[in-house]
């Protein structure tokens, strides 16, 4: 089974045996942007040297955009089995399937999955089937209204996705800058603003830069009510953090899950499972291999 995920820059493929073990797998930068022949290598690199694997499951963040619906009707002449689900399907539902498969809650029924990257992603799993909704598009996060204030960008993206994906933290931290706040960030890059990047900011933050620590915590506590909102919606056994909030852990999981404790019923709380991902960046590339494979089953 082939699974890919459509990045904005990138294409990511894995070949998977019946376990869920990788058996291939490629990362491909979109040189200048071409996000269709990045998507072409990656599944060259992953296919089996003598076969003809036509049958591709694909997922991305945004899977309704029109640069994703391209890049997804240029793959149907090849593959045209890789539209058993009718284009592509939402990462954050394919990391879903994939973690409570093989991932930080194998075999558990009902979860939900949260992460934040360039993007916000979340999926729910209700007796051990993704929810998906009427149009397929359930826990579309990124438009989570967590501000009253509306802002344009809300407008644009999603409250969620303005605040807390790497966009939104890089915004934060330069307001803070312009404001006249000093930051070692900002002194890094020659006071380059484009040059920012999230990780440097949560780096800084574990180098005890103040700017960058505050920034981090408003970022967390962004993140724990939205995780506290998909809590209570789908009651689920476990949530399942990934992106910034599994690798910078040691930084966002304890603001996270007080977060959590504050808007959630103690009961509820108490009850709940927290685990970190354990797939990384490969989760809904697996995922959508594994979703693929069952549809054609």
């Amino acid at each position: 089974m082939v699974g890919l995920e459509l990045e904005d820059g990138r294409a990511i493929a894995v070949r998977i045996d019946e376990r869920g073990d990788v058996q291939a797998r490629a990362v491909v930068a979109a040189d200048g942007g071409d996000l269709a022949t990045a998507a072409a290598r990656a599944l060259t690199t992953v296919a089996v040297s003598g076969t003809d694997e036509r049958v591709v499951g694909i997922a991305a963040a945004i899977p309704d955009s029109p640069a994703i619906a391209a890049v997804v009707a240029g793959l149907a002449p090849r593959y045209g089995g890789a539209f058993v689900q009718h284009g592509a399907t939402p990462s954050g539902t394919a990391a879903a399937v994939a973690e409570s498969w093989i991932g930080a809650a194998p075999a558990v029924q009902d979860l939900v999955y949260f992460a934040c990257g360039d993007h916000t992603i979340a999926g729910i799993i209700r007796g051990g089937a993704p929810m998906t909704g009427v149009r397929g598009r359930a826990a579309t996060v990124a438009w989570m209204a967590l501000n009253p204030v509306e802002r344009e960008d809300y407008r644009k993206i999603g409250c969620l996705e303005a605040e807390v994906a790497a966009a939104g933290i890089v915004r934060r931290l330069i307001w803070r800058i312009k404001s006249g706040d000093r930051s070692r960030v900002y002194d890094a890059v020659n006071g380059d603003f484009a040059a920012i990047t999230a990780r440097q900011i949560l780096d800084a933050a574990r180098e005890n830069d103040g700017v960058s620590i505050s920034v981090v915590r408003d970022t967390a506590k962004y993140l724990g009510m939205a995780a506290a909102n998909l809590v209570v919606v789908a009651d689920p056994d476990t949530i399942v953090l990934g992106g910034i909030m599994a690798s910078a852990a040691d930084l966002l999981l304890e603001p996270l899950r007080a977060e959590l404790a504050r808007r959630l019923p103690k009961p509820m709380m108490d009850a709940l499972r927290i685990q970190t991902a354990a797939l990384g960046e490969d989760a809904a590339a697996i995922g959508a291999a594994r979703l693929v494979g069952a549809a054609i089953r």
